[in-house]
């Protein structure tokens, strides 16, 4: 039965419900407990939407062998993308004196104000407000969530890519 699911359009949609799940999730506990998200945050939900994207697409298309390790490669590099940024952030927040103290620039006027590629950049180094705490779950900061549900992610994505039909 597991193999049933795992390898046809359930299995992706399942991808894709924890992808934004996880998005919903990080909205809920922003207004919830009244939280600001700094750029690395943003970067993080954008990363969920494309691997939760990437999911959908793979639902709707229902590929066959070759196309279910297409996707699985893409899907992994989403969540891998997601996971180097998520780590990045852990860096920050166990390091702060070694970024800005200070509060930076939101990631609106990041965009606004600079070339694509140096928004980018600043966006990655981190802000003051990129190192702050504020909320944490089982003792798990945002980020340290956000980079096991990145892993689990993308080794669920290699499993759908590997799982044959049945």
């Amino acid at each position: 039965m597991l193999n049933r699911i795992l390898s046809g359009r359930a299995g992706y949609l399942i991808g894709f419900i924890a992808s934004f799940g996880l998005v919903a999730f990080a909205l809920y506990i922003q207004q919830k407990h009244g939280l600001e998200p700094c750029p690395l945050c943003i970067s993080q939900r954008i990363a969920f939407m494309a691997l939760g994207a990437l999911f959908l697409v793979a639902a709707l298309h229902n590929p066959g062998e070759i196309g279910r390790r297409v996707y699985g490669v893409l899907q992994f590099a989403a969540a891998a993308t997601g996971a180097g940024i998520a780590s990045r952030h852990i860096w920050i927040q166990a390091n702060p004196d070694k970024v800005m103290s200070e509060c930076g620039v939101g990631f609106d006027y990041l965009f606004e104000s600079f070339p694509m590629q140096r928004a980018l950049q600043l966006i990655f180094q981190g802000t003051g407000e990129c190192s702050s705490i504020d909320w944490t779950w089982l003792g798990m900061t945002i980020p340290q969530l956000s980079l096991l549900a990145f892993s689990l992610l993308g080794l669920y994505a290699i499993l759908l890519a590997i799982v044959k039909r049945t």
